[in-house]
């Protein structure tokens, strides 16, 4: 699994919300998705979001790779961070999206997984808000 907190110029944090029928849905999380056979985890990540939000990303930075267990299932999730984007992300699979800043993210209802994740995105905001 691949996700990506797309930031924008204010440097807010777009996340989105579970469908309806999904694993966890109405509860939020960062963009991204599967990976295919063989697909190196930036491929995948830009693929996902170009089917799932209709962007177009260049560059991405890698932040962590986690294994998480939730009691029905295990995934291995790779995070990147990605400013470099055109377009204007939207739900293409019906899920709601909203952009958060990176200090109010706790208090979004996010995945259990994603959490760490969080941490570091507000570990690096301070680090270059305090330097």
């Amino acid at each position: 699994m691949v996700a990506a907190a797309l930031l924008d110029a204010q440097g807010q944090v777009l996340i989105a919300e579970r469908p309806p029928g999904k694993h966890m849905a109405g509860r939020w999380e960062f963009p991204g998705g599967k990976l295919a056979v063989d697909e190196l985890p930036a491929d995948g990540l830009r693929r996902e979001l170009r089917e799932e939000l209709g962007i177009e990303v260049g560059e991405v930075q890698h932040v962590m790779t986690l294994d998480h267990s939730y009691p029905d299932r295990e995934l291995r999730l790779v995070f990147f961070t990605a400013q470099d984007f055109t377009g204007t992300p939207r739900g293409l699979d019906g899920q709601r999206l909203r952009w958060v800043a990176v200090t109010a993210l706790q208090d979004a209802d996010i995945l259990e997984a994603d959490l760490p994740f969080i941490r570091a995105l507000q570990h690096a905001a301070s680090t270059t808000t305090s330097s």
